[in-house]
């Protein structure tokens, strides 16, 4: 399979309308009907409202003074003359194939639940919508919009924050906690973005930093132990107490297993991106990728009208994991479990425009 090339032509703009999230069913004390009858016909008048709405709420920003001041990131996203044209034509290329790919291969469609979006992060203060997708640069994605949002004010550069303070829930608020209807204006009316990455390259990328670093005992424990344990024959004592020391093969047969994800989801730093963030459902407006990380970073940030508050941070003190890297990895899977592997991860391949990896040996 051959990918398409991100479009360079302009086209109109995608509609960003968004689906209804289902309200959560709570248990509680018995109401009375008349309560019951107007708590239905709000949240059908919610799901009449956005599968009708055929475009985004390019609403003007407000203040904390509820003054409306300056534009908001769709509005600056669709008027279309506040980025370079090129880059324009390139994401709104994007928003089409990705579009067009959950046309094609999205058979059933369902309404959102707020368990589906733990993974957004919301800056109210600049009107963002982020899904972080671990392993594509979502540490220095959370601290940029840590640094936005004003937690723990004594910080003005991403990188003075330290990564494992990046990562501590509650820092960031996700568009899960919020009421139905606040979750639906925000999806409504925000510039949602999401950066994703070859995913295979992701998935190695995950594996030499979770398996193969000393330091990462508790991954080692939770995860490594199992997979010796299951998919290594004759493991010695000592390997059944670590896991420390999987291989990617293993760690392979480990993810095909039907075993694995009938016990418990999928980590988040191996699990599909359409998982994650589900693309097909919610409409993005910005589909970075981790390849050209650094010009769509500056393009979200303009479109945001923050690049004189924050940059994102362009160093990085680890090797990056490549393409010719990866096939390397994969010289001692046999053909049988690359298709397996290719066939679990082919959603992402497919939304978000990948090729399929030619060091592949099944085809």
């Amino acid at each position: 399979m051959r990918a398409r090339r991100d479009s360079h032509e302009t086209r109109r703009g995608s509609s960003g309308a968004v689906g209804p999230v289902q309200r959560l069913r709570m248990r509680k004390p018995r109401v009375s009907r008349t309560l019951f009858v107007l708590c239905l016909g709000s949240f059908i008048m919610v799901i009449f409202y956005f599968n009708i709405s055929p475009k985004p709420a390019l609403e003007p920003m407000e203040h904390s003074s509820g003054q409306k001041s300056r534009r908001s990131p769709l509005q600056m996203l669709y008027d279309g003359d506040q980025v370079e044209s090129t880059v324009q034509a390139i994401h709104q290329g994007r928003r089409e194939l990705l579009e067009e790919a959950c046309r094609t291969y999205t058979r059933k469609r369902r309404v959102l639940i707020p368990d589906d979006l733990k993974h957004v992060m919301v800056d109210d203060q600049h009107g963002l919508l982020y899904c972080y997708v671990p392993k594509v640069a979502c540490t220095n994605w959370k601290r940029v919009l840590m640094v936005l949002t004003g937690v723990n004010g004594s910080y003005k550069d991403p990188l003075s924050i330290p990564a494992h303070e990046a990562h501590i829930p509650g820092n960031l608020r996700t568009l899960s906690e919020y009421s139905i209807s606040q979750i639906n204006q925000r999806l409504r009316s925000y510039l949602k973005f999401i950066f994703v990455r070859e995913p295979f390259e992701r998935l190695v990328s995950a594996y030499r930093n979770k398996f193969t670093r000393n330091y990462n005992t508790a991954f080692h424990k939770r995860y490594g132990t199992k997979i010796v344990q299951r998919h290594r024959q004759d493991p010695k004592p000592e390997a059944l107490e670590k896991g420390d020391d999987v291989s990617f093969e293993e760690f392979v047969y480990y993810l095909v297993d039907p075993a694995t994800q009938r016990e418990e989801p999928f980590n988040e730093h191996w699990e599909r991106v359409h998982s994650l963030c589900h693309p097909c459902l919610i409409h993005y407006d910005v589909v970075g990728k981790y390849e050209t990380l650094e010009q769509d970073s500056r393009y979200v940030l303009r479109l945001a009208q923050v690049e004189d508050l924050v940059s994102f941070p362009t160093s990085s003190k680890t090797t990056r994991t490549t393409g010719d890297m990866t096939a390397q990895f994969f010289t001692n899977v046999s053909p049988f479990y690359q298709k397996k592997l290719y066939n679990l991860y082919r959603m992402d391949f497919l939304l978000f425009n990948y090729s399929m990896p030619e060091y592949l040996k099944f085809s």
